[in-house]
């Protein structure tokens, strides 16, 4: 870049900075953006000035400098629809989880149906899986201790609860809440 294009450049800045900020800063409300929009604009101005030679350089910054702000503006538009419909989303998905609680009847969780199936399901199991998930779910055993009572490993304790686990997810897996509360899924 040669001292002229320097000199005019400057000379291009000094004129219309000042202007160019306040219009810009007018429709962003943004001091830092509007920065950004009028340096872009004025290299833009500048170098189109030095393609060809306009008497409407003042008109020409100002379609520049409105095209910009209108872009910015369009964006953040986008960007505020967008934190919108999350936002709805996340109220929705708020709004079912408190319906589906309010619709939450303790009577209904710990019905004779679901007691039923339970008590069905864990008959079907071989007697050491059946003692050590009720020790578990039903005794609040920790499997640390059940480990110690029985004399078997903690880890065998895991395999038997999972064991249990399986045929009453399939059981009850119309009541999965239930299932969530009532046996805490390991």
């Amino acid at each position: 870049m040669s001292q002229t294009d320097i000199h005019s450049f400057n000379a291009l800045y000094t004129r219309y900075y000042r202007k160019a900020f306040l219009f810009t800063k007018s429709f962003v409300h943004d001091e830092s953006v509007a920065e950004d929009i009028v340096s872009e604009s004025l290299i833009k101005l500048w170098e189109n000035l030095k393609e060809e030679n306009t008497d409407h350089a003042d008109a020409l910054l100002l379609t520049i400098l409105k095209n910009k702000s209108l872009d910015h503006l369009k964006h953040e538009a986008i960007k505020a629809e967008a934190i919108h419909s999350m936002s709805n989303l996340n109220q929705r998905e708020l709004e079912i989880r408190i319906s589906t609680l309010q619709a939450c009847d303790p009577e209904e969780i710990f019905s004779e149906e679901v007691k039923k199936i339970i008590a069905d399901t864990l008959a079907t199991l071989p007697e050491q899986t059946r003692r050590i998930f009720v020790m578990s779910r039903f005794q609040n055993k920790s499997n640390k201790e059940i480990a110690e009572e029985l004399g078997i490993t903690v880890k065998g304790v895991e395999y038997h609860i999972t064991k249990a686990l399986k045929p009453l997810r399939i059981s009850l897996k119309d009541y999965l809440p239930i299932l969530c509360f009532l046996l805490l899924i390991e």
